[in-house]
């Protein structure tokens, strides 16, 4: 949750390694200035930083599943995203 006290001074980019553009251009902390003060700019981050992880997510399942090691793979990329939030 971007509205947590535990981003406000965190201004690493949201996503070092991310899909988008917007990963590496904004800072957390940035960001959850943005949607705390109801700035519609922090929705639209957040909506192409989710689009674009979303794709990346789908995209990679896809190799997986014709590669034939998707449940493998799931298991790790919910270890991981669990631990990110």
């Amino acid at each position: 949750n971007m509205r947590n006290e535990r981003w406000k001074k965190d201004f690493s980019p949201i996503e070092e390694a991310g899909a988008s553009y917007v990963d590496t251009l904004y800072s957390k902390a940035y960001l959850r200035h943005l949607i705390n003060t109801n700035e519609i700019l922090g929705l639209q981050i957040a909506s192409v930083h989710n689009l674009a992880f979303y794709t990346w997510l789908m995209q990679e399942a896809r190799k997986h599943i014709i590669e034939g090691d998707f449940p493998s793979w799931k298991r790790t990329m919910v270890e991981r995203t669990m631990q990110r939030l």
